[in-house]
């Protein structure tokens, strides 16, 4: 077992800062759920609540698993776009409005540290296996679904086949590589202190933990050339396809589309660093059979690999990259070869740093106005 899935199994509370993820996955809605359209859909019997990101994300999961769901165990899937902060709100008013929460691991184990989710009856599952999840993102309150990576995004006509850059490092060298750049903030849920040390020379398996000072002084060296820290999914798109930027730190999710549209757009998947979305239970769910039951649901390998066909991430069930197409394979974050080149963000240091990196980076970016 790796280090951080040791890490990810202790259990306890902590009073630290809870992270901020404004437009996780770049698509979390503006939309608040109001606390009585929700519980008058949850009274209702055969039903289950989650909390989803909305967008394109809510459109290829719905067809691929809540709607195949629904027609095996006659259980209605209520999706309902619901910030982050909401979450928050209901965990700590105890008006649980919500059963399933279907979000990345960061926000998922800073609830789970504060003892806001339920575990999940991995005992009682029959059409899944739960070790066929992948060890570091499986715990007792969290089931591990996909992998997304941030990548280096590159526009082609500036950088053509064989001229962009290749790593970090790379990335860093403005002068060998001119153009404009834009990185992720802190609003985006990561700001970009790995890559910051990967471009300062520090080996992928040594980032952890993380020398926030020499990151910082690495990002000095490139805050020149960094049009714009960009705080959601969407506005990276828009800098990358628009031009205002050559390179970028983005969601692969984000990049996928512009490649599939013909943009003269590049993905290196070198160095990326990838972590998951996953499932887990509020404690104290009204519907929380309902919910252990579409958790495994979701875990089976022929649903994921149905909804990757549809939506560019990556299986953390090994078994369903075998069933997926070809050209659907192809697009994966996670391929053997991709995985290979890349590192898994360590969501436990992130947990107990953020307070720090937090009040460093508004400090940070203030200085240089």
């Amino acid at each position: 077992m790796s280090k951080v899935s040791k890490r990810l199994s202790r259990t306890g509370s902590s009073n630290l800062l809870v992270p901020s993820r404004r437009a996780v996955l770049g698509g979390v809605a503006a939309f608040l759920a109001a606390p009585a359209v929700i519980r008058s859909t949850a009274l209702g019997a055969g039903q289950v609540i989650v909390r989803t990101s909305g967008g394109a994300y809510s459109d290829a999961i719905i067809p691929t698993i809540y709607e195949p769901f629904t027609q095996e165990t006659g259980i209605k899937v209520v999706p309902v776009a619901t910030t982050i902060g909401k979450l928050w709100a209901m965990f700590r008013s105890g008006n649980i409005e919500l059963d399933v929460i279907d979000t990345d691991q960061v926000v998922l184990y800073s609830l789970e540290r504060e003892g806001a989710l339920a575990d999940i009856a991995y005992d009682k599952w029959k059409s899944v296996k739960p070790e066929d999840i992948d060890a570091a993102v499986r715990t007792r309150q969290f089931a591990g679904h996909i992998y997304f990576s941030w990548v280096m995004a590159y526009n082609r006509d500036v950088f053509p086949e064989g001229k962009a850059p290749k790593n970090w490092a790379e990335f860093w060298d403005v002068k060998r590589f001119p153009g404009a750049r834009t990185l992720p903030d802190i609003a985006s849920g990561q700001p970009p202190l790995e890559f910051a040390l990967l471009a300062d020379g520090v080996p992928m398996d040594k980032l952890y933990p993380l020398d926030i000072d020499r990151a910082f002084k690495s990002l000095d060296k490139i805050r020149p050339s960094v049009a714009k820290f960009w705080d959601t999914g969407a506005v990276s798109a828009e800098l990358l396809s628009s031009k205002e930027v050559a390179l970028g730190a983005l969601w692969n999710a984000r990049v996928q589309p512009l490649v599939d549209s013909n943009f003269p757009v590049g993905i290196e998947w070198n160095e990326a660093m990838y972590t998951c979305m996953g499932y887990s239970i509020f404690k104290g769910a009204q519907n929380m059979e309902n919910a252990q039951r579409l958790v495994e649901f979701a875990s089976r390998p022929d649903r994921i690999a149905a909804f990757l066909t549809r939506y560019p991430y990556g299986s953390c069930v090994p078994k369903a990259m075998d069933l997926m197409p070809p050209e659907a394979f192809a697009r994966l974050p996670t391929t053997p070869e991709r995985r290979s080149k890349a590192f898994l963000l360590d969501i436990v240091w992130w947990y107990e740093n953020r307070p720090k990196v937090n009040d460093m980076w508004s400090k940070w970016l203030l200085a240089g106005r």
